[in-house]
């Protein structure tokens, strides 16, 4: 079975909380988007999560989610690909709700989440 993916968010890393806010708005003026405070990031509408410190990748991170986030992992594994696992996060069920992949690519970590 191929999983469908769709992209959630492009996490940028800043700074600090200032350059966080300081972007956020910015990217809400350009895009009318409805600014947002978060606990580790400012957001500029759904699309754009600005980081208050360095994350993960060099640059940030790209969100994608997925319906079925335990077969889109089977399904990644078999590709070759590996997970950070110490970034994996559980609902109160104990299901995978989100998890890394390892490594970067073009300078962002990517983050797998369900839909």
């Amino acid at each position: 079975m191929t999983n469908t993916f769709e992209l959630e968010h492009i996490g940028i890393n800043t700074e600090n909380a200032q350059e966080a806010e300081k972007l956020a708005l910015l990217l809400s003026s350009i895009f009318n988007l409805k600014p947002r405070h978060g606990q580790k990031s400012e957001f500029a509408g759904d699309y754009f999560e600005c980081m208050k410190s360095p994350f993960l990748g060099k640059n940030g991170h790209i969100a994608m989610k997925t319906p079925d986030l335990e077969s889109a992992v089977e399904e990644l594994k078999k590709k070759g690909l590996d997970f950070n696992m110490d970034t994996a996060a559980y609902d109160e069920e104990g299901k995978l709700k989100n998890i890394y992949l390892a490594g970067e690519f073009g300078g962002f970590a990517i983050h797998i989440m369900r839909k």
